[in-house]
């Protein structure tokens, strides 16, 4: 008989000094029914037969989820194929798997962090990949979702991004630069204001849950973007305000919600921008407010639309 595992039915509403990381974690009032191949490998620590997990040799674009109770734990850019038998990832979404030896006393299992859900073991020193990290993960502890990215510009990213990472639907957010000419630019480097670069925020979101449209409200609700000098006391190009649209369609309600701002009486000086290359920041920049137990000075919400 199929078992259904309860939660208390809640919403995780954390400041950012109790965030882990930046992966939004939607709770589900209950975990997922599972069939009697999947509670004897989540709950009961088992293995799937190597080459018959539907997920093995797929590598569509998107994010891969718990299967138990829907966290974002993996995304399609960190899967490779080894041949192992079973789908590999050289990385995990920061904060979603947890690492604990096995009963074994050998290896290294992985679970969900969330759930508690058994996923697989991972291997490194292997050389797969320059990450030298081989989740190996059961097909059947995980679901998948197409995922959708947006790219935000709107002053110091530690703010942008404070904002961003708690709203729903997004699967993860990271910072950096875009817009410049110059190849992976260090934050010493965007500082002179010299490369071109924007501090940005990649937004990576689950489009059934949220929509690019949505973001684009947050974005402009988030930061005072009538500024043409920075933001807030941070003065220099590279807090300008943007929006690095990756297809005619974002670009199209990027702009139209410009309008919707100046028709409100509001003087718009975010520029959108086409797609660019995103030079992931330092690690030091990611989660900045989460790590520094803190709250952004120079973005503050407001309601506008």
């Amino acid at each position: 008989m199929k078992k259904i595992f309860y939660v208390l039915i809640f919403i995780i509403s954390l400041p950012a000094c109790s965030q882990k990381n930046n992966t939004k974690v939607e709770v589900m009032s209950k975990f997922r029914v599972l069939t009697p191949e999947e509670e004897r490998v989540i709950i009961g620590k088992g293995t799937e037969m190597p080459y018959t997990g539907k997920y093995e040799s797929h590598f569509e674009n998107g994010a891969y989820l718990c299967r138990q109770c829907g966290t974002p734990l993996y995304l399609s850019s960190s899967k490779f194929h080894s041949e192992c038998g079973w789908p590999s990832f050289d990385d995990a979404i920061p904060g979603a798997v947890k690492q604990t030896v096995d009963a074994d006393g050998r290896r290294i299992e992985i679970t969900c962090n969330h759930c508690g859900g058994h996923l697989g073991h991972v291997f490194k020193g292997e050389g797969f990949t320059p990450k030298d990290t081989r989740y190996c993960v059961n097909s059947v502890s995980l679901d998948f979702v197409k995922t959708d990215t947006a790219y935000f510009a709107s002053g110091c990213f530690w703010g942008t991004e404070y904002y961003f990472e708690k709203a729903e639907g997004i699967i993860t957010t990271d910072v950096g630069y875009m817009g410049g000419h110059v190849d992976h630019p260090t934050y010493k480097q965007v500082c002179t204001g010299e490369t071109g670069h924007l501090e940005t925020t990649q937004v990576i979101f689950n489009p059934e849950k949220t929509s690019f449209e949505s973001l684009v409200k947050l974005f402009f609700e988030t930061h005072d973007f009538s500024q043409t000098d920075g933001q807030g006391p941070d003065i220099g190009s590279q807090y300008h305000s943007a929006i690095f649209a990756v297809n005619e369609e974002q670009k199209e309600i990027a702009n139209r919600y410009k309008k919707i701002l100046a028709e409100k009486g509001y003087f718009v000086a975010t520029e959108v921008k086409g797609e660019a290359p995103f030079w992931r920041a330092e690690d030091y920049h990611q989660n900045y407010y989460t790590h520094k137990n803190g709250t952004p000075y120079c973005h503050v919400y407001r309601k506008i639309f």
